[in-house]
């Protein structure tokens, strides 16, 4: 670690924002500090008991730099700025980074609108929400439209009245026509402020004025309008049923719930969000922090606060919270400063009020452990399994594994496929294809020395570039050797392999995925014998998807050299067809099959291919049937 002696004695003893940089220069840490001379020493003292993450990040500190501001308050906002544009790597992250949905009703209008918004601005709309979801805050606002008549048009009303027709949904009866002039402003205000109620939670008058409606049409024998009622009276029901949980009468709040690994250093953590709006829970959100690896659940709910109430438009009244965040009084003075009113940050100890911060961390341990036991199978399946390989064969690791295959048609545009695997899951941005250029007939081995000799010659080369120029980053995918090969096939594919390996001076382990009568994997052939496998591990089902890969990426590549060679030579010697009209056929046919079954007129109806040429390519198609 370098000697920040001379450095460190500069800082003034006043607070702002410090910034770690790496020998790359590159931003890993962001923090904010009362006095920057105490909080920046601290990291280089020898300090036990702070955590591996803290120490790794301190070994990689090249230089710091800090940005003096006038208060711990402007600090956290500087901080909060610089975390979310440079995201480094030591600093606890919000992972997920969303937008939540708003009902707006934009109540400043003479015909106001309820609408859908990603955004809370400071207008003379009411917002309703956050909500989690966009598609429940799509069909509530539809099911208003459809109640009240109202309209969702972008028309400036009254200015608008009359200069066109109405739309479709006022003569589909989904809209009171506004825009006619026929609705009056205090008879349109009177559905709004039904609307607003609605929207606060007072179902009890539209659900009896429903009903009513439903009644008195089935009674005077309309019944589909009494249908129209009674599915409008069931959508209702269904939203009032969603909002039961109730909890102290129209305040909002949000209401967090954290879990975290803690015996893992490089661990995540996952919080739980509800959102009671108008003291009925409106929805939830869980969130996964990562770099938490050593840092206590109040320095992480600081963290998170700040991150995730700097992206959102609205800040409420309350915060229930599980512990006392980090910096309590600083982020409730930056939370009032964003709402404009009084934040509370609470740490409830009894009664519903805990019994919902605790529901909350249930949740939020629900999320955390599902998602564990998710990656610990999926790890299963890719790097486990990749073990299991190496393990099998004795090899120190299969980390990078290429296969290969050969595909043609009687020796016709023969390929080569190379895919990767990577960790046990496919990489394929290094994915290659190979068309062969020595090769003219049908002869599988004589491809494959190709394809491996070019793939490999290319490396060397790559790498001898890197060499002479003394590069760090990489090329292409080529200079990297995997750590072992997996030929589609057995003894006779592992032979060539290991030949060309030898003639280029290279030492990588060669294995063969050999199948049974049936054309299925049946194991490995390695170092001329077949290696038994338990094919229901995971090991032998990577094996299995590693060879089915290599085998669709080589067809489709054939496939679609074939296509084109088919279509190339068919349609380019039609006298007229050129690259627009070839494109353009088979754009609307999809094949040549399909172009020689089509008839003069459809021909004729492809854009682009006039009668005449119509009649052209039926006629080179037919010319034998005549």
């Amino acid at each position: 670690m370098k000697d920040f002696s001379e450095d460190l004695k500069k800082l003034p003893g006043q607070p702002g924002v410090y910034i770690m940089r790496d020998e790359q220069d590159a931003i890993i840490y962001v923090g904010k500090a009362v006095n920057l001379h105490n909080r920046v020493r601290s990291y280089f003292r020898k300090i036990v008991g702070r955590g591996p993450q803290i120490d790794r990040m301190v070994k990689q500190i090249d230089r710091f730099e800090y940005i003096v501001t006038d208060s711990e308050l402007e600090a956290l906002i500087l901080e909060n700025n610089l975390i979310k544009e440079h995201r480094p790597k030591y600093n606890t992250m919000l992972k997920d980074d969303k937008t939540y949905p708003y009902i707006k009703v934009t109540v400043g209008e003479e015909y106001p609108r309820v609408l859908f918004s990603r955004q809370m601005k400071k207008d003379k709309s009411r917002y309703f929400g956050p909500f989690s979801s966009s598609q429940a805050v799509r069909s509530t606002i539809e099911l208003i439209n459809r109640m009240y008549g109202l309209r969702d048009c972008s028309r400036v009303l009254p200015r608008d009245f009359g200069k066109d027709r109405p739309c479709l949904n006022y003569h589909m009866n989904r809209c009171s026509g506004p825009c006619t002039g026929n609705v009056p402003a205090d008879v349109y205000r009177q559905k709004i402020d039904m609307a607003l109620e609605f929207l606060a939670g007072n179902y009890k008058p539209v659900i009896r004025d429903l009903t009513e409606k439903m009644q008195q049409a089935s009674e005077d024998m309309r019944f589909e309008e009494a249908i129209r009622w009674r599915d409008l009276l069931n959508s209702v029901q269904q939203v009032a049923q969603k909002q039961k949980m109730s909890e102290g009468v129209g305040e909002n709040r949000d209401v967090l719930g954290i879990a975290v690994e803690h015996e893992n250093a490089d661990a995540d953590g996952v919080i739980q969000v509800f959102f009671v709006r108008e003291g009925k829970l409106m929805g939830r959100e869980h969130h996964y922090m990562v770099h938490v690896g050593g840092k206590t659940e109040s320095e992480i709910l600081s963290g998170f606060i700040q991150q995730f109430y700097a992206a959102t438009p609205f800040v409420p009244k309350e915060i229930f919270l599980p512990v006392e965040p980090e910096d309590h009084q600083l982020l409730e003075d930056w939370l009032s400063a964003r709402r404009g009113s009084r934040v509370t940050l609470f740490v409830p100890k009894k009664g519903k009020k805990e019994k919902l911060v605790e529901l909350a961390g249930q949740n939020a341990l629900i999320v955390l452990q599902r998602d564990r036991e998710r990656l610990r199978r999926e790890e299963g399946r890719t790097i486990g399994a990749a073990k299991e390989i190496a393990d099998l064969l004795g090899l120190p690791s299969a980390r990078r594994m290429e296969a290969y295959d050969i595909s043609d048609i009687s020796g016709f545009a023969n390929v080569g496929s190379m895919v990767v695997y990577e960790n046990g899951k496919p990489k394929r941005s290094d994915y290659r294809k190979f068309r062969i250029k020595s090769v003219a007939g049908p002869n599988d081995y004589a491809c494959m020395r190709e394809v491996l000799t070019r793939r490999f010659l290319h490396g060397m080369e790559e790498q001898r570039v890197m060499e002479e120029k003394n590069l760090d980053s990489e090329l292409g995918s080529f200079n990297r050797f995997p750590d072992l090969i997996m030929m589609d096939g057995g003894r006779g594919q592992v032979n060539i392999a290991t030949s060309v390996l030898e003639e280029l001076g290279l030492d990588i382990p060669v294995c063969g995925m050999v199948k049974d009568d049936n054309h299925r994997t049946r194991g490995l052939f390695y170092k001329n014998v077949e290696v038994p496998i338990d094919t229901s591990g995971e090991g032998f089902k990577l094996i299995t998807r590693i060879q089915d890969e290599a085998h669709r990426f080589a067809i489709e590549y054939h496939r679609s050299l074939r296509g084109k060679a088919q279509v190339t030579s068919r349609l380019d010697a039609i006298p007229g067809i050129g690259p627009a009209r070839k494109k353009a056929l088979m754009r609307h046919f999809k094949s040549i099959d399909d172009i020689i079954a089509a008839s003069r007129e459809e021909l004729a109806a492809v854009p682009g291919i006039p009668e005449k040429q119509a009649q052209e390519i039926w006629d080179y198609f037919h010319a034998s049937e005549n």
